[in-house]
């Protein structure tokens, strides 16, 4: 599974920049993607429909794989290994080492340091 998380996190990187790349591409509502291109070339570069559908559609593709990437990531991070327990009956309960006796000294003998 670390190879598919791998993969995620590539595509995630290359998902995110492009969109980066794609949003600093488009201009405003008002602005004319000629001017980007130089006067008529965005019809023959983007074809009859011209860069804005183009572009916005590419944006939209790329952010829809960068959500879903991330939410893989995550759903791959979180996911625990699942380890038979005690609960589960299937392993048994490990005994508990008894505590060693303390030692004891006789009550009437002074304990002197040697």
């Amino acid at each position: 599974m670390e190879w598919f998380k791998t993969l995620l996190i590539v595509l995630q990187v290359i998902s995110a920049l492009a969109v980066i790349l794609l949003v600093l591409l488009q201009q405003g509502k008002g602005a004319d993607m000629g001017a980007a291109f130089g006067s008529g070339a965005s019809g023959s570069l983007f074809g009859a429909s011209g860069s804005a559908n183009f572009l916005s559609h590419a944006t939209a593709i790329f952010a829809a794989v960068f959500f879903l990437s991330t939410l893989g990531i995550t759903w791959l991070s979180n996911k625990k290994e699942a380890s038979p327990g005690v609960l589960s009956g299937t392993v048994a309960p490990a005994a508990t080492p008894a505590a060693p006796a303390a030692p004891t000294q006789d009550q009437n003998k002074p304990a002197v340091p040697k």
